[in-house]
């Protein structure tokens, strides 16, 4: 019988099926959960909690595996972390001993039997070393504590010397008039409350303003509530008086003012004398006819050399603050006549939809100064703050000599910035590094600044981002209100759900030309006070993925 060579074939298939090291077949039906080989993957790496000397790395995995950093001031790294061997899908590694203000790359490792994975390069900085903040009245005191209530305080307050504290206890104040205290540049006087706990409460009087300052210096006000009750005309902290009132250096730190709502007209904090080396931080102004009125509408009576800082200004009726122009100077001794800047920073600027019956207001105004003689050269430095919300005027107006950088405007009718004439020219505007999202206009020129202008690594997201008369703009990013959200986290005119802290990937350029800006104060800083490294981001913020800095609120912004 002849065997067809195919039937030889199958006859060898089947002896040698289960030969050698092939698998051999089994009975009944086939596996419902096939194994199959899955890699190690990193994913959703992010650097946070980020200080002046730490950071912590988290990422995650898929598999359980192994920890490790490599990080460094480039994108050579130079430092690694220990092994951490333990298995986990959820990573986390503290890096600890980091420069102060310093850009850093890293990139993490994972490993596990299966091999190891290792992620793309990323970025973050540190923060700076805290801001020095202004230093008035920052000399420890040498004289004693006066302890003072209610029924005593009137007869203690003009006896206070350079370098004593009168303690007021908690309770209600009817007014404080505060004439003739002068401590000196080492040596302060300081009026407080308490610093927690109940309040000492300063009440308003019909016919007086609730706090009164005349001829003083080298003086603090400190953890009063200043409450004018709702009096008409009755502003919370006043200098008035003009040539009359030789009042400086004045330091009015962590109060509370309200009350001082009853007219537009009616101020928190109002300074109508020729005047200098005020420093006002932290205190929260509430509900007022303006906040901060400095100056006086005729353009006498100047403030020199300001330092307006870390402050929630919210829902006034008409400004939350304003200074207001500057006509020549009269000659008074002790005003600096050399060029200074007036320093506005770290504030909060809210308003509400509440309506201005004595004409719409911006969130922040600044006017020019003296056009010639002393005071002529000086410089609006204007950084770090938050604008938000105007229903019916811009968030910020200025004219003069203004430095405006690393600011977050959100909101705002008709624009969010506007840089223009208004009872004086505008001179200079250096405008950098600023975060815009308005519905309107988001960066406006409606005059030319006479002496020179720059318009430099904004990031502006508007109907129209940046208008006007402007001979020098470069290197910003401009978008629609809608696109925003291709840029940045979480783009939103509502506060808790806003955040503008840029997409991986996004805001940056090549680096900006910032020479004309290097002696502006924190030039190289970003809103959260981080190191801008290289000046390749755009916008308020110099990083990208999560945001390690302070959420914008309705709250005092915290300063690291």
């Amino acid at each position: 019988m002849r065997i067809g060579l195919g039937f030889l074939l199958v006859l060898v298939m089947l002896a040698c099926f289960g030969c050698g090291g092939g698998p051999v077949a089994q009975a009944g039906p086939p596996s419902q959960n096939p194994t199959t080989s899955t890699s190690l993957a990193i994913s959703q790496v992010a650097a946070g909690s980020v200080s002046n000397n730490s950071a912590v790395v988290t990422w995650t995995t898929n598999l359980p595996s192994s920890s490790q950093v490599e990080y460094g001031p480039s994108a050579s790294y130079g430092s690694v972390t220990a092994l951490d061997s333990g298995p986990a899908v959820n990573h986390q590694v503290i890096l600890n001993g980091l420069n102060a203000g310093t850009g850093y790359h890293y990139r993490v490792h994972s490993a596990d039997a299966s091999g190891q994975a290792v992620s793309g390069d990323a970025a973050f900085a540190t923060l700076a070393t805290p801001a020095a903040s202004a230093s008035l009245c920052s000399t420890p005191l040498s004289g004693p504590i006066v302890n003072a209530t209610p029924s005593n305080y009137k007869s203690l307050l003009n006896k206070l010397q350079p370098g004593e504290t009168l303690s007021l206890a908690a309770g209600n104040y009817p007014g404080l008039y505060v004439s003739g205290l002068r401590g000196t540049a080492s040596q302060c006087i300081v009026i407080t409350g308490p610093a927690s706990g109940s309040p000492a409460v300063i009440q308003g009087v019909v016919g007086a303003n609730t706090v009164e300052i005349a001829n003083s210096s080298f003086l603090a006000l400190e953890n009063l509530t200043i409450d004018s009750l709702g009096i008409d005309g009755a502003f919370g902290i006043s200098a008035h008086g003009g040539l009359s009132n030789l009042t400086h250096d004045i330091l009015i730190q962590r109060n509370t003012l309200v009350g001082q709502g009853a007219s537009q007209q009616t101020d928190g904090i109002s300074t109508k004398t020729p005047t200098w080396g005020w420093v006002i931080r932290r205190n929260k102004i509430i509900g007022a006819g303006t906040g901060i009125y400095l100056g006086n509408a005729d353009g006498t009576d100047p403030l020199v050399a300001g330092v307006i800082e870390d402050n929630l200004i919210q829902n006034p009726v008409g400004y939350c603050m304003e200074i207001k122009y500057q006509l020549p100077w009269p000659s008074i001794p002790g005003m600096p006549t050399g060029p200074t800047s007036t320093v506005i920073r770290n504030n909060v600027f809210i308003k509400n939809d509440q309506p201005s019956p004595d004409g719409n207001r911006p969130n922040l105004l600044v006017d020019g100064f003296p056009s010639s003689g002393p005071g002529s050269s000086n410089l609006y430095e204007i950084y770090g703050n938050f604008f938000y919300h105007n229903p019916r005027e811009a968030l910020f107006q200025g004219s003069g000599r203004i430095s405006f950088h690393d600011n977050v405007l959100v909101d705002g009718q008709y624009a969010a910035a506007v840089f223009t004439d208004h009872n004086l020219p505008l001179e200079l505007a250096y405008v950098y590094n600023n975060t815009v999202y308005s519905t309107q206009r988001g960066i406006y020129f409606g005059s030319l600044a006479r002496t020179g202008d720059d318009v430099i690594g904004n990031l502006v997201f508007a109907a129209t981002p940046i208008s006007g008369s402007i001979a020098h703009q470069s290197d910003n990013i401009s978008d629609t209100f809608a696109n925003a959200t291709h840029y940045v986290a979480a783009p939103s005119l509502t506060l808790g759900s806003m955040n503008f802290y840029p997409l991986v990937g996004q805001a940056q350029g090549t680096a900006l030309n910032v020479s004309a800006f290097t002696a502006n104060a924190d030039y190289n800083l970003d809103f959260n006070r981080a190191l801008k490294g290289t000046f390749t981001f755009r916008g308020a913020y110099a990083g990208t993925g999560p945001n390690p800095g302070w959420q914008l609120q309705a709250g005092i912004k915290p300063v690291p």
